[in-house]
């Protein structure tokens, strides 16, 4: 039975006032809810719900076992986990409680009473057939953006950002340091290999495999011992000790090295090696995680951390492709990222990245294979538009050339002709060519020889013609009416949203662990990103139409009002 009790607070009741408070009472046993219960429709669960069950159901629900209990619903489980990551919430036990305890999640699950444990939500968010799933859902996204005419053909904005990643940050694993102790090692082994072979050890050993050689020799001295062994048990006792128990005791020690220390090793380096890939580090608790200069240096001594480098394509702040890599520089993840865009078949006419992207094989690779005009600046550029580079007379962009010779000349008067051609190859596999000019020879009779070097070599500069065509096509395009525009639009177009993920969505550490299940981590922390902008975005819309009818039906009323009134 309940009792309505009217509260008075002494501590503010003032003479002749009475400060009354709502009655609260929860010593009720039971919790009355009705039986109807909407979600509004600009709500961001709405528009997850809908979306969702836009994806084709063969997408959408893929053939799975007959046999076992019955799967989850993909729908809902995307549903709930997207829902999950517009509210910050990215742990799988908060998930759970989350759909426990929120009327919008209930409302995505459906049935209150079946709700999945944070083990199957865990294990569905970094499975192989989730990763299919997001792709589709960027596809129908960026569909539904160009129905909406949010999003065209025009401009794909491109940056990426460091995440950390759920790994001790202590736990790093050089590459110099492996190969440095591998080939303390190797020195180490082929001692041990020499005193075998003077205590006269047959080893079948070769210059291929130095960890099959190991291998071979503690089976080899194994044979070895166990033949001695079985003398020795046979033997008489001799004066002066047994030449086979000496023979025996160095024997075992030299195999005690091999197996508890030579063969360990060996192993962990050759894992190690395998490991790295192109890479130069990696960490203990997350083999695909690579350790990369974070912008968030809370200590401001450059510390590197494990993480994973995210490159992002957006258009209206709306990501519309994405890619995380293992490579913590951007201008080497640019080309992969183009390639995966390509595979959507769209096409754009414009690539915006900042100055990190800028180099002679991605300027080659928009240009030829992407078949659009990038808006890159390169490095040197806003240098080179200064006012003290473009009077500087040592630069060699500032120097005269003479086209009938083929010749530059300095600021000394030295005359630079043409000596060879030269093609260099890059560990990556891009080839350069530059011609190389020499400076001509002075007369003896000058004070200072400004043609050699301080070693006394004739100077040398070195030109590439295609690089220098590259550089001058860039200045002219974002010095253009319509490359400024675009370009300037690169600031609020990815930075924002980066913000936004970082700060509104307070995603600033991942998860999961593995390459896979990061990248299927953040394409959904992305796309929830995505709808909750979207969602927003709509509901401002459908707002400002609302006042603008409720205002043109205000003038309609008041018009009506003043021609009665003239009547």
């Amino acid at each position: 039975m309940s009792v309505s009790v009217n509260l008075k607070s002494p501590q503010h009741k003032k003479a002749g006032e009475h400060i009354m408070y709502k009655q609260y009472n929860n010593n009720q046993t039971t919790l009355t809810i009705p039986f109807e219960f909407k979600i509004p429709a600009n709500h961001v669960a709405t528009f997850i719900s809908n979306f969702i069950d836009s994806i084709p159901e063969t997408v959408l629900y893929p053939a799975s076992s007959k046999f076992g209990r019955p799967q989850y619903s993909p729908a809902m489980m995307l549903k709930m986990i997207i829902f999950a990551y517009t509210r910050k919430t990215f742990s799988g036990r908060a998930i759970q409680q989350m759909a426990e305890e929120n009327l919008p999640m209930m409302w995505l699950i459906g049935n209150c009473d079946d709700v999945p444990s944070y083990r199957t939500i865990n294990r569905f968010r970094v499975a192989k057939s989730t990763e299919v799933l997001i792709k589709e859902l960027f596809l129908q996204f960026h569909n539904q953006l160009r129905d909406y005419e949010l999003v065209d053909d025009s401009t794909l904005f491109i940056d990426g950002t460091k995440m950390v990643a759920d790994a001790n940050k202590y736990s790093f694993v050089w590459r110099k340091s492996i190969e440095k102790f591998d080939t303390k090692l190797d020195e180490k082994t082929q001692t041990i290999f020499d005193e075998l072979i003077q205590v006269n050890v047959d080893l079948a050993i070769t210059a291929e495999d130095p960890l099959a050689n190991l291998e071979a020799a503690n089976q080899q001295l194994d044979e070895e011992i166990n033949d001695l062994n079985q003398i020795i048990e046979t033997e008489k006792v001799s004066q002066g000790g047994s030449p086979r128990k000496r023979r025996r005791r160095t024997l075992k020690h030299l195999q005690h090295i091999i197996k508890t220390d030579l063969i360990p090793r060996k192993r962990k380096y050759e894992t190690a090696k395998a490991i790295f890939g192109d890479r130069n580090s990696y960490s203990k608790t997350d083999h695909d995680a690579t350790f990369m200069r974070m912008k968030e240096d809370p200590m401001n001594n450059g510390q590197l951390k494990p993480g994973y480098n995210l490159q992002i394509g957006t258009q209206c702040q709306y990501v519309l492709y994405y890619m995380v890599n293992q490579q913590p520089t951007d201008q080497r993840t640019l080309q992969p990222f183009l390639k995966n865009v390509q595979k959507s078949q769209q096409t754009f006419r414009y690539v915006v990245a900042d100055a990190g992207y800028g180099s002679e094989s991605n300027y080659d690779f928009i240009l030829q294979e992407f078949e659009a005009t990038p808006l890159i600046p390169y490095t040197m550029y806003l240098k080179e538009q200064t006012r003290k580079y473009l009077k500087d007379a040592h630069k060699v962009m500032n120097w005269r050339y003479d086209h009938q010779t083929d010749s530059f000349t300095d600021d000394h008067d030295v005359h630079f002709s043409f000596k060879a051609l030269s093609t260099r190859t890059d560990k990556y596999g891009f080839t350069r060519h530059t011609r190389v000019y020499e400076a001509d020879v002075q007369p003896e009779n000058k004070d200072v020889d400004y043609s050699l070097t301080k070693g006394g070599h004739q100077r040398q500069i070195q030109i590439n013609p295609h690089w220098e065509m590259q550089k001058s096509v860039i200045r002219l395009k974002l010095s253009s009416k319509t490359g400024k525009s675009i370009y300037w639009h690169r600031k609020i177009e990815v930075e924002s949203v980066f913000g936004n993920l970082k700060a509104n969505l307070a995603f600033k550490r991942l998860s999961v662990r593995g390459l896979q299940s990061v990248s299927n981590e953040l394409g959904i922390v992305l796309m929830a990103a995505n709808l909750k902008k979207l969602a927003k975005n709509m509901g401002l819309k459908s707002q400002n139409k609302q006042k603008y009818q409720q205002k043109v039906a205000k003038r309609t009323q008041n018009a009506s009002s003043f021609s009665y009134f003239l009547i």
